[in-house]
């Protein structure tokens, strides 16, 4: 009997550091985290976003060269018995095949503008994409850990009731010797079937903890697999402006380039164009009505009711407003990080307690296991240390799995 509940003990005491090991990892958090980018709609749409933008780049530099355009137009307005447009007008018949040229000689600096505000789309894009492959990848790896600490348990779980059915076997053959009584045994019994019940629990968590890691993803998999050990470590601190206040910067570009649109506008504008076809009114020598055109266009707004000082006071409103989002933003996320430090010190913190727990579990337990070589032991007693040694075990478990979840959070934020 000894030699058995030393067994038991020491099967208990390996399983956490090597239980997990016994079978080779099949996928890892990184095969995941890769299957959700390669999967995702989200960040395809983006993708295509950003070429769509520079497909607005080429369509732009297009608008800044000569635009030639074909047009004709005929008309004719008969007169019958008098009645009629007056011919004077109308000439009673035209027609017209013209080929027209236009440039704007002033728009160089207004092209530029618009492709500076494209760019600024695209990079809007980009950080979109970024932000929500970042997301992504927070919410996959949570799951992730979610799944393993399941699939942990599972195996923990199993194993406790392997060693149980077998201190069982022996214990009802102990009963039927006269050794322990009835009651002691069946008290035993309770606690198998409890382990039993707890291990069935187990299985279905993982189950719905895996399935919901696939639905993340994308993927469709019912084959059993073995995920491996996360292994998060912390991300160095950022020294500088970081990812998140990339966004206050581009949306301060976007107003500033959308105030130099509104200063373009009232800019002078000048264009010149020439056309060349066939215009007639068939009225004398319409053979001869071939010729051409040269012209010139020239704008320069005065008055509009102050248009653009509303439009200024708009932009005025806009950087404030985004000021203070910048501001509360940068607090905002400084309190996270320092709350998620303070967390992840004090969880560091339980580990030596937790470990200590156990050391003194396994006293107790190598103790229990010479009285009860001598039946000098209640079962229940024994039971009880097992219990003690199986929650300090689940314990030291969840608060590491609470670790690895800090971990993610904290790079998500320290970006």
């Amino acid at each position: 009997m000894n030699i058995k509940l030393r067994c038991l003990f020491l099967y208990l005491a390996a399983f956490w550091t090597v239980g997990a090991g016994a079978q080779p990892p099949s996928k890892s958090l990184d095969y995941y985290l890769k299957q959700a980018e390669f999967t995702s709609p989200v960040l395809k749409d983006f993708q295509n976003q950003q070429r769509s933008a520079g497909i607005d780049s080429l369509i732009v530099r297009a608008t800044a060269k000569p635009q030639v355009t074909a047009s004709s137009a005929g008309m004719y307005a008969p007169v019958v018995s008098g009645y009629g447009y007056d011919e004077v007008l109308t000439n009673g018949q035209a027609l017209e095949a013209l080929l027209n040229v236009n440039y704007d000689l002033l728009n160089r600096k207004r092209i530029n503008n618009q492709l500076e505000g494209i760019k600024i789309q695209s990079d809007s894009i980009k950080y979109a994409r970024q932000l929500s492959w970042y997301d992504l990848q927070r919410s996959v790896s949570d799951q992730y850990i979610s799944a393993y600490a399941s699939q942990e348990q599972v195996g923990f779980n199993r194993e406790v009731v392997t060693l149980l059915e077998q201190e069982e076997t022996l214990l009802k053959k102990l009963t039927r010797s006269n050794i322990y009584k009835q009651s002691e045994y069946l008290t035993f019994l309770v606690t198998l079937q409890q382990q039993q019940l707890v291990l069935k629990q187990a299985e279905l968590q993982f189950k719905n903890d895996y399935a919901i890691l696939n639905y993340l993803v994308g993927i469709s998999d019912t084959t059993k697999v073995s995920l491996a050990d996360p292994k998060l470590y912390l991300t160095v601190t950022a020294t500088g402006p970081g990812f998140f206040s990339k966004r206050f910067d581009l949306d301060s570009l976007k107003n500033i380039n959308q105030k130099k649109a509104v200063d373009f506008n009232y800019k002078p504008k000048l264009g010149v164009y020439a056309n060349g076809g066939y215009n007639s009114s068939f009225v004398l020598q319409p053979y001869k009505n071939f010729g051409t055109s040269i012209g010139f266009t020239f704008s320069v707004p005065i008055y509009d009711g102050h248009q653009k000082k509303m439009q200024y006071n708009k932009f005025s409103l806009s950087s404030e407003t985004l000021s203070g989002y910048r501001s509360f933003f940068v607090r905002q996320q400084q309190q996270q990080l320092n709350l998620i430090r303070q967390q992840l010190n004090q969880t560091e913190a339980l580990f030596p307690k937790i470990n200590e727990q156990i050391r003194f579990s396994k006293g107790l337990i190598e103790a229990d296991s010479k009285l009860m070589h001598t039946g000098d032991l209640k079962v229940a007693d024994f039971v009880i240390a097992i219990n003690n040694y199986l929650a300090a075990q689940n314990l030291l478990r969840q608060t590491s799995i609470n670790r690895l979840k800090l971990i993610n959070q904290f790079n998500y934020w320290n970006r």
